[in-house]
């Protein structure tokens, strides 16, 4: 019973007081007995509907949050999710960045916000074949390319990282798995990038209650109009890991799978379950057809190889376990304290230094920002590129003398590489980092590996720095 009806209940009642005109002392009784049963029950009423309104609801509880990009992603760690959800009993919840309209559409006509709807219905369908109903969409826009900055841009960043925040404190899940954010040579999609950096921006942020206060701030009203706030608590994750789409897979720590072996709730591989969520993709055929032809042919070693290239890398953890470790290792159902990271710190510049700008720049504060070093050291520069493209890389020159200086930038490339522009004599000032942008076109054939390109600053015929990126040639990649 809210305040307003309780206001409502005792203006009746005053009212029938006024109006009574006999005054016997059994209608005194009863309107003093009456007035007594609605105050005691107002009052009751209020309280148990606060006690309610404060208790998290329990049918949004997860123990995993996945954070991925596109309908269809969650099939990446399918086999992974089989034996969570049938082995291990463990509920899962799963968030989409966008929808995937940026795409192709293998079965109709319908494209962009139309097959975006479509591919929304799939992925539903697809994860309610694995008991999967806590899902969500964060309504950003598929952008098909490789800049992570340019997929932030349009999820927008901030209204995303604030929705992924209120679903991590609504959904309180222990763990997030997510996309590795970072810049590799394979698919390497901006989307799936920007699915893990805002995955671990919302880890490290949801259990602050200073970050979005509305969201933790008790409503006003439980049950009437005007709920200015939210009424969530703030959550603190006990671990993050990660999942890569590079072409081969990374040399990283982290839980073990083997998505061949069987699962003894079910009886069958990990694979032939995966292959259940493949199957609902039908306007990626790519995705879909894969699984089906498995089927029929009861040939699974295509399947295999796509796929268990996808396990998953220790990314940190508020609790104490091993990065190889059983998921779940130091897992309890005690909530944690939040944790709070080193944050930004300024590097201090020495000397004249020579590295990449633009993304892999940013990438090196965020692993800073987010106390995850020891992400950095997983690949070297890396980049694969559809042969006889436009090709960008953004350098970045930082003059940490003490006093105004004069260089050159120099490009060392394979045979067959056009440099349109980049190379030649910069002045930089004292404690200025100058952005330097190089464009190349790329030779036709593709390679067989990576081919290092090399790049070095040079002042009176001395080198000064150089730097290595490794690209490779393909027939086709998404666009740089």
């Amino acid at each position: 019973m809210s305040q307003n009806h309780a206001a409502k209940i005792f203006l009746w009642l005053n009212r029938w007081k006024d109006n009574e005109q006999s005054n016997i002392m059994t209608g005194q009784m009863i309107k003093k007995s009456l007035i007594v049963y609605f105050v005691v029950m107002t009052i009751r009423g209020i309280g148990i509907l606060q006690a309610q309104a404060i208790t998290p609801d329990p049918r949004s509880k997860v123990d995993i949050l996945l954070v991925v990009a596109h309908p269809d992603d969650e099939t990446a760690i399918g086999g992974q999710l089989a034996k969570w959800i049938f082995d291990d009993g463990k509920k899962i919840g799963v968030i989409y960045t966008n929808r995937g309209q940026g795409g192709g559409n293998s079965i109709g006509k319908e494209q962009y916000h139309s097959m975006g709807a479509i591919r929304e219905i799939e992925a539903r369908r697809a994860l309610s074949a694995f008991g999967i109903y806590n899902v969500w969409f964060l309504d950003g826009i598929d952008t098909p390319g490789q800049d992570v900055l340019h997929s932030l841009q349009n999820l927008p960043h901030g209204a995303a990282l604030e929705k992924l925040v209120r679903y991590v404190r609504l959904t309180r899940p222990e763990i997030i798995v997510t996309w590795l954010p970072h810049f590799v040579a394979g698919e390497n999609h901006g989307d799936h990038q920007a699915a893990g950096v805002i995955a671990t921006e919302a880890f490290d942020m949801a259990g602050d209650p200073t970050i979005f206060p509305a969201q933790v701030a008790f409503p006003r009203e439980t049950m009437d109009i005007n709920n200015f706030y939210e009424g969530l608590r703030p959550w603190q994750v006990k671990k993050i890991y990660y999942f890569s789409d590079r072409d081969e897979a990374l040399n990283a720590p982290g839980p073990q799978f083997d998505i061949s072996a069987k699962s003894p709730s079910q009886g069958k591989p990990y694979i032939e379950l995966a292959a259940q969520l493949h199957k609902f993709h039908q306007t990626q055929a790519d995705v879909a057809q894969i699984a089906e032809q498995a089927e029929q042919s009861g040939n699974w070693q295509p399947m295999i190889e796509w796929l268990e290239k996808f396990h998953l890398i220790y990314g940190k953890s508020v609790v104490k376990c091993e990065p190889t470790g059983d998921v779940f290792e130091g897992v309890s159902e005690k909530p944690a304290d939040f944790h709070k990271n080193t944050g930004y710190i300024s590097p201090v510049a020495r000397g004249v230094k020579l590295q990449f700008g633009g993304i892999f720049d940013y990438y090196r504060h965020f692993w800073q920002v987010h106390d995850l070093q020891h992400l950095a050291t997983i690949v070297s520069p890396e980049i694969a590129i559809s042969v006889g493209s436009y090709f960008h890389v953004p350098l970045l020159i930082t003059n940490g003398d003490k006093k105004t200086i004069r260089l050159s930038v120099k490009p060392i490339l394979p045979n067959g590489w056009q440099e349109v522009s980049g190379s030649g004599e910069y002045i930089i000032s004292t404690g200025v980092s100058l952005p330097v942008q190089c464009f190349y076109f790329a030779p036709d054939n593709e390679t067989d590996g990576f081919q290092p390109l090399k790049w070095q600053i040079i002042q009176d015929s001395k080198v000064l720095d150089e730097i290595v990126m490794n690209v490779k040639l393909v027939e086709w990649a998404l666009p740089q």
